[in-house]
This record gives C-alpha cells, sequence and structure tokens, in this order.
C-alpha cells in the first residue's frame, strides 16, 4: 500500500520534535507527492513553522475525559491512510486509531501495540548498549514505515537537524533584541539557565559567572532566556550577575522568537532542554551542561564545522555504563563554574577559526 496521506504524530516535547526532523525529512524525501501533515501539542507548532517538512500542523492538546475523542475528530477529516506516532503515549495511539486511519506505525511499548498495525519493537538492552539517542529513535521508525526494515538504528551521516524560522518569527525576534538594546550586529550570547526537571537545572549562581565572564572576556551582551514557569530562576541568574545581563521574557520573547535570537547569537549556554537543539540546528556554538542524565540519548547529528561543547558532571563515569542508572554520581551541581567557562572560550576560539 502506498502512503499518499500521512500523519504525524510529533513528541510532545520542545527538542524532541528538532530531534524528529531529520526522520520527518526522510518522509518527506521518500514519499514524492504526499501530502504530509503533522499533529502536535500547543507550542510545537511554534517549532515547526517557517519549515517545509510538513504540509499542515493540527493543534491539538488531547487533555482531559474527552481529549481522545476531539482528537479523532480533527484528524478525520484529513482522510489519511497512514500515521506515524513519535509520540509513544497511549492516548496518540487511541486517538489515530478512533479516527479509523488505516496503517498506524509505532513502538511496540506500554500495552498499545493493540492500537497499531504495525509494530516495531522497542529498543533493549542493558547499560550503555540500552541507549539509543532520540534522532536515531525517529529515524529508525521511519525506515520502518518506508519499507526499509527494523534495522536503521543510526542516523546517516548526511543528515542534520532542521529548524525553520517563520517571517514573523524572524520579525518578532528582532523587536525582542531591539527592546533589549541589541542593534544588528552587536554580539551577544544567550544564557538557558531553565529546564522541565530541575535535578537537570545548573544552579544560578554558578550560571551568573558565567554571564560574567561571557561579558568580560569576550565583550558580549549576555541575555537570559527561560519560560514564564522559569522566571524566579531567570531572576535568580539576574540578581547575582554583575554584569546586567538582561531577561528575555521581560523583552517579549517567545518560543517561535527565541528560534531567531538563538539563530543570531554568538553562543548559547545551556541545560540540557530544547533551546540546546534550537543552537545545534541554526548552527549557533553551544555549551551544554549534562546532570544527572546520560548526554548519548541525546547524542545529535551536527555538521563537521558545528562546534557543541558538552560539560559532564562525572567526565570519569565508565562508558560502558548508562548515566542514568548513577544520578547521586552524576548530579548537576558536580559541574564547577570554571570547566563551562573553559568550555564556553573554547567554543568561542573554535567559533572563531582560532586553533
Amino acid at each position: 500500500m502506498t502512503l499518499r496521506r500521512v500523519l504525524v504524530v510529533c513528541p510532545s516535547w520542545v527538542g524532541d520534535t528538532v530531534m524528529a526532523s531529520p526522520a520527518m525529512r526522510l518522509l518527506r524525501d521518500r514519499l514524492p507527492g504526499a501530502t504530509i501533515d503533522a499533529l502536535v501539542r500547543p507550542g510545537i507548532d511554534e517549532v515547526l513553522a517557517g519549515s517545509d517538512l510538513v504540509d499542515r500542523v493540527i493543534v491539538d492538546a488531547r487533555s482531559g475525559v474527552m481529549g481522545v475523542k476531539r482528537s479523532a475528530a480533527k484528524i478525520r477529516p484529513g482522510r489519511y491512510d497512514g500515521a506515524v506516532l513519535m509520540a509513544n503515549s497511549m492516548s496518540s495511539a487511541l486517538a489515530i486509531r478512533v479516527a479509523g486511519i488505516a496503517r498506524r506505525f509505532g513502538y511496540r511499548r506500554d500495552g498499545r501495540a493493540l492500537l497499531l498495525t504495525d509494530c516495531l519493537d522497542w529498543p533493549r538492552g542493558k547499560g550503555a548498549e540500552g541507549i539509543v539517542s532520540a534522532t536515531d529513535f525517529y529515524w529508525r521508525l521511519a525506515h520502518f514505515v518506508l519499507g526499509d526494515g527494523p534495522d536503521h538504528r543510526r542516523v546517516g551521516a548526511e543528515a542534520r537537524l532542521e529548524l525553520g524560522v517563520s517571517e514573523a518569527q524572524r520579525a518578532t525576534a528582532c523587536e525582542v533584541l531591539g527592546r533589549a538594546g541589541i542593534e544588528p550586529g552587536r554580539p551577544y550570547a544567550v544564557v538557558n539557565p531553565g529546564s522541565s526537571s530541575i535535578a537537570r537545572r545548573w544552579p544560578p549562581e554558578r550560571f551568573a559567572g558565567v554571564c560574567d565572564h561571557l561579558a568580560r572576556t569576550h565583550g558580549f551582551t549576555v541575555v537570559v532566556n527561560g519560560a514564564p514557569s522559569e522566571r524566579e530562576v531567570i531572576q535568580a541568574v539576574l540578581n547575582r550577575a554583575s554584569s546586567q545581563p538582561l531577561s528575555l521574557l521581560d523583552c517579549g520573547s517567545s518560543l517561535g522568537a527565541l528560534k531567531g535570537i538563538i539563530a543570531g547569537a554568538r553562543l548559547l549556554v545551556t541545560n540540557e532542554t530544547g533551546p540546546r537543539f534550537f543552537a545545534v540546528a541554526s548552527g549557533t556554538p553551544v555549551v551544554v551542561i549534562f546532570g544527572p542524565t546520560d548526554h548519548r540519548w541525546s547524542t545529535v547529528p551536527v555538521a563537521p564545522e558545528a562546534v557543541q561543547e558538552c560539560v559532564l558532571a562525572d567526565p570519569t563515569f565508565p562508558p560502558d555504563q548508562n548515566v542514568n542508572d548513577d544520578p547521586h554520581r552524576n548530579r548537576i551541581d558536580r559541574v564547577e563554574v570554571q570547566r563551562v567557562i573553559e568550555a564556553v572560550d573554547r567554543a568561542v576560539q573554535a567559533a572563531a577559526g582560532v586553533g
């Protein structure tokens, strides 16, 4: 059966959606002429805006008792002959089943195999053998949909993360930077101290130290990013930094605008969270602070010239073990300020072509 109308059920998280972009590009390229739409959570539409990976984006929260029924009602008019579940939830599988889509592709997990027509086994293994990056996870599923078999676990060397920026998002990014006093051509750096997981937040006072280093040593204007729910951690960084960084949140930033802001930055310093993938996809140098999760879960394909520095909580942790199995040893507060500053200096020098 040739798929002519395909619905991709995108991951719920910002970073995962960007990590799924190589798989979405694979489907786009290998299904010429097919209509490919995306079903997304609110906010993820901002991530896909400006991209040609899909033809249409359907926003749906799938919340509450009637969430599945409402989702199915939104999907059904599309008359899709295939659905690709990159989201791993039971509710997403149930929604596409209720919508009556004939072919339903996804991973076999959490008892939802009965709702799918074409199932792929969940990657398993002990220690480091069980680690499959999210990018490879989605890539493998796309190959399965295309009938290539279940053995494509690794993203090809030609694949790259993709991130579009719409004209409206680009204009908003310029407005936000203008409110922050950053004129075109003025070098700036973005610091991202938040995370959906408190355990993955590097201490604010240490981020403040990095802000001061970026301003004093490299001459960057520093802007601090975060979601509205992270206002407290943003303020903690601002209060402790003597270099007077600015809050993007106070300048009217949004998730969509952040794509353009990061694309124009000289550097991003961040915990392991969504903005990191904006930087990688945009070619912006990035320093990522990891803990207590294993960095290999979020390994991403990058261009050879891309600059990415990963600062691990415990760089001596045995490589044949999974960091997630020992969160105490890999607490993010084990990362010292000096190690991050050294990573910042390497990234700035590499981006400038200084060996």
